[in-house]
């Protein structure tokens, strides 16, 4: 069985929570689910799965400790792990909804992961979002301000998701 490892970004407790709840829904072990803040960007290589997420914040940025912490997984060789994306946005930020989501692919591409478990971003109202590349949405977008009733059920399908593709 393949080995998943949980990195978050957050700075109001959110994306940690989310981080949790999709823990809890794939039985990763509580040690295995990592804050990025407190994280060697080196601990991926634990795992065959990477979990990743973060918050987008201000004009569409991503939060800031995964936007370090990138900049060290960024520069790992990444071929033969599978990443999962995931993010909390706010679709009243119609122009930068999730862009924290897109900004995670964008960062990862050039260590070659195997990227996996896209999303769809249906019942969500924004003009423009950096998670949709190419007319795919690259993960999870959860909305956790606006439509706090869709989070879990989202969390589900997108771990059924998962579990599928890493069978």
């Amino acid at each position: 069985m393949k080995k998943i490892g949980i990195f978050y970004g957050t700075t109001t407790g959110t994306t940690k929570d989310i981080a949790e709840m999709i823990g809890s829904e794939l039985n990763v072990a509580e040690n295995d689910i990592h804050d990025v803040a407190t994280t060697s960007p080196s601990t991926v290589g634990d795992y065959d799965v990477l979990l990743i997420g973060a918050s987008t914040w201000g004009d569409g940025d991503l939060q800031a400790d995964m936007a370090t912490w990138l900049d060290g997984v960024g520069a790992l060789d990444l071929r033969g792990k599978e990443v999962a994306i995931f993010g909390c946005g706010d679709d009243s930020m119609s122009e930068t909804f999730c862009n924290g989501v897109g900004e995670i692919y964008h960062r990862l591409h050039d260590a070659h992961p195997e990227f996996i478990a896209p999303f769809n971003n249906e019942g969500y109202e924004y003009s423009h979002s950096e998670s949709d590349v190419k007319g795919m949405i690259v993960g999870l977008c959860i909305d956790n301000i606006n439509h706090p009733d869709e989070t879990l059920s989202r969390v589900r399908e997108w771990c059924a998701i998962v579990k599928s593709e890493i069978v």
